[in-house]
């Protein structure tokens, strides 16, 4: 995009059924588009391995999250299989200060949250190719119980019970094709009209 047509950053909610690939998309998506900013959630769970605070999440306890829902820090906070997650003010306005598109990895709740909160945003849901596939794939990804694992596929067809009320819908069966589907979902979303009054206005103007 030249800059002539400068426009601001879009807010991007992109959401999923446990096992539907949600995070390998967007890291992809992310890696080949450097004006993409995850917006890092606050959560009361352990760090899995390999995950770094600051980066995946900002890991705090218990009594802390009860302190920042009591300032209203919170654009939108959920409890998801027993922790708390939530996405601050403060880390929206991070992103957003900078010029960048944020990008919400979040639940169906926190989804509805932030839809309410900022109606303009771009929302996109996540579908597997099938049920059987989001089970293998928590199989495969050799972290949970079968416990853990059943209710996760509760979960899940409570979640894509959802997918109706995102704007778009993308089936990760190949996910080549899925990450290339969310680029021009970004892509369009980052030309609509509506992002640039200040550049018509501007145009119109002319002598």
């Amino acid at each position: 995009m030249s800059k002539g047509a400068a426009r601001k950053g879009i807010l991007v909610i992109i959401s999923a059924a446990s096992g539907a690939g949600k995070s390998t998309i967007i890291k992809r998506v992310m890696a080949d588009d450097p004006n993409c900013v995850f917006a890092v959630s606050h959560t009361t769970r352990p760090p899995r391995p390999n995950e770094v605070d600051g980066k995946d999440y900002y890991f705090i306890n218990d009594q802390d999250f009860d302190d920042m829902v009591k300032a209203d820090a919170f654009a939108e906070w959920a409890v998801v299989h027993g922790n708390r997650y939530g996405t601050s003010f403060a880390e929206i306005e991070r992103i957003t200060a900078q010029e960048n598109d944020v990008i919400f990895e979040i639940d169906f709740q926190g989804g509805r949250a932030l839809m309410r909160r900022f109606p303009e945003a771009t929302t996109v849901f996540l579908l597997p190719p099938s049920l059987a596939e989001v089970k293998q794939r928590l199989i495969d990804r050799g972290t949970d119980t079968d416990e853990v694992i059943a209710r996760r596929m509760e979960q899940a067809r409570i979640e894509i019970a959802t997918a109706g009320e995102y704007r778009y819908l993308v089936f990760n069966d190949d996910l080549d094709v899925a990450v290339a589907e969310v680029q021009a979902i970004l892509q369009a979303e980052r030309l609509r009209s509506i992002r640039f009054p200040d550049k018509i206005r501007e145009l119109v103007a002319e002598p």
